[in-house]
């Protein structure tokens, strides 16, 4: 990473140079994630009184980061910018990969509508007479939001069976089971 100094800069001594180097080469691999070209660093330092005040500045992508510190030593305040400025970093990079996980068109669809299949969601196990049996694995970790059981009803619909959902209320598992006389049977689990 190539750092450029501006503004009154102290003496820092061959120790702190290789830690303050050392911090911005993590800085550096944190913000290249494909090993693409070398970043530019613009740090500005200034002295106010007892006062040293560290500005960091490095474009990533189309957004600016910048991490400002002070503190009365000027090698505090430039190791606490950069901290300040790994804090930003891994917070956009966990921001764009929370912000890009949604599955495709078509990967769920079995289990929403419910179609019978032999794919990768469903299993045979052998039960004791002898007879084959299928068992369909269902994503129980979609994220749905909690809902009251007249909603539930009204998601069951006619052709279902059952109904697993989250109370709003509790926030407990609930199944909601058709009996054969018409009504339902809510169980908690």
């Amino acid at each position: 990473m190539i750092i450029s100094y501006k503004g009154k800069q102290g003496v820092f001594t061959p120790a702190q140079q290789r830690k303050i180097e050392s911090r911005f080469d993590k800085l550096g691999k944190l913000l290249d994630r494909h090993g693409g070209a070398d970043r530019e660093a613009h740090v500005v330092l200034n002295v106010e009184r007892h006062l040293s005040h560290a500005e960091v500045t490095i474009q990533f992508g189309d957004h600016p980061l910048v991490g400002l510190a002070s503190d009365v030593d000027q090698f505090a305040a430039l190791t606490t910018a950069v901290d300040k400025l790994e804090k930003q970093v891994l917070k956009l990079r966990t921001k764009w990969r929370d912000t890009k996980r949604v599955p495709k068109h078509g990967e769920y669809e079995e289990e929403e509508t419910g179609a019978e299949s032999t794919g990768p969601m469903a299993a045979e196990v052998e039960a004791e007479e002898g007879n084959v049996v299928k068992v369909f694995h269902i994503d129980q970790h979609a994220n749905r939001k909690p809902m009251t059981v007249e909603e539930a009803l009204i998601a069951i619909g006619a052709d279902r069976d059952y109904y697993v959902f989250r109370d709003a209320e509790s926030n407990h598992l609930l199944v909601l089971l058709r009996r054969r006389d018409g009504h339902f049977n809510l169980v908690e689990a």
